[in-house]
């Protein structure tokens, strides 16, 4: 398994694991004492890495529908024996849309319910749309601009501006947000400096006190697990006295729905808020043979944006099949802030997918 895999992988490079609660209780001459398994530990750093748990909001029966396993989180709910026929969806996130999809795949009557107008929080306004259109097409409800009130025995009810609705559910997914994990392991006891329950780093993953780092979500930025492998590979490093940095301006992210959709850099929403000026294509999945052949839908689309001026690669943002494998890419054509006129001297394999943002950089 996974987990075997990475167990066996800390024992090879002879580190220690100990399976237990850790509490930070201060620091002294000889460095920083943690208690654990009944036992002190101390240490010269510390690096944080407590990682985040499901936001439970105040809604009347949320917390009892848990306690009898009629509402889940995104861990209760891998671990089902048997398909849901009717699922509520509590917040139409990745988390929540990748659940719906995978449980509307099984056979399940899903309902997403969503206080926003749209899905798929800060995706890109158009893609989210084609997101929408393909599951309701599958027979996927969403009810957009709601707010779940209170979760009853078999069902749940929410308020919309045409009043209130009460639906039947066999299992409710709770799935509006995660928050780090930040109480009960002692960083008060060291002065560890937090906004908004979030642990503050700069960009070489330090906190406001000497030594002590963190990595992961437990720092609130992105919150995405190969997000925190680098975080951590640049806490490691600085500490070992090797200068290193985080930049999250192309790190990618991806919902694993289908389709899928993944993206990585700005998009025309955080241009404006930074006031920064670009340009814009967007291309539609079927210049790609490939994309043709393989799917059904023909409604994916590859959105590129490059800086006006500069004529910087600033964001790629994609909808359809193999959009998860070619996103990576992308990130890398921005991390190395490449222009229009060096992609256009890249040689892109055919027939891929991935041609369709070659496609895109000679329109621009």
């Amino acid at each position: 398994t996974l987990v075997g895999g990475i167990r066996s992988q800390l024992k090879k490079n002879g580190v220690t694991v100990l399976e237990a609660t850790g509490v930070i209780q201060g620091r002294d001459a000889d460095g920083f004492h943690v208690l654990a398994g009944g036992e002190s530990h101390t240490g010269r750093r510390l690096l944080i890495a407590t990682g985040s748990a499901p936001v439970l909001p105040p809604i009347p029966g949320l917390r009892e529908g848990i306690q009898s396993g009629f509402v889940l989180t995104n861990r209760e709910i891998l671990n089902l024996n048997q398909v849901p026929g009717d699922l509520t969806v509590i917040g139409g996130g990745v988390i929540g849309l990748e659940m719906a999809s995978y449980f509307n795949s099984a056979g399940s009557r899903i309902t997403v319910v969503e206080m926003l107008d749209h899905i798929a929080g800060n995706t890109d306004a158009e893609i989210s749309e084609i997101l929408l259109k393909n599951y309701t097409a599958r027979g996927v409800q969403f009810a957009l601009s709601s707010k779940v009130v209170a979760i009853k025995d078999h069902a749940v009810v929410y308020e919309s501006a045409s009043g209130t609705v009460e639906i039947p559910a066999d299992k409710v997914l709770c799935s509006i947000g995660r928050k780090p994990v930040t109480e009960g392991v002692g960083l008060e006891n060291i002065g560890v400096r937090l906004e908004r329950g979030a642990v503050v780093t700069d960009e070489r993953g330090r906190t406001n006190i000497p030594e002590v780092y963190a990595a992961g979500d437990v720092n609130g930025v992105w919150m995405l697990a190969h997000a925190a492998y680098r975080e951590a590979e640049v806490c490691v490093n600085n500490m070992l006295g090797k200068r290193d940095t985080i930049r999250y301006n192309a790190i990618p992210s991806v919902i694993y729905t289908t389709p899928e959709v993944a993206s990585a850099g700005e998009t025309a929403a955080t241009c404006a808020q930074k006031g920064i000026l670009f340009d814009e294509t967007t291309v539609s999945m079927m210049y790609s043979g490939r994309y043709v052949a393989e799917n059904k839908a023909k409604d994916g689309i590859c959105k590129i944006l490059v800086e006006k001026d500069s004529r910087r690669l600033l964001g790629v943002h994609m909808i359809g099949s193999y959009a998860s494998e070619i996103i990576y890419g992308a990130g890398i054509l921005i991390e190395t802030e490449m222009r229009v006129e060096d992609i256009r001297q890249l040689v892109f394999p055919h027939p891929t997918v991935s041609e369709i943002i070659r496609e895109g950089i000679f329109r621009l």
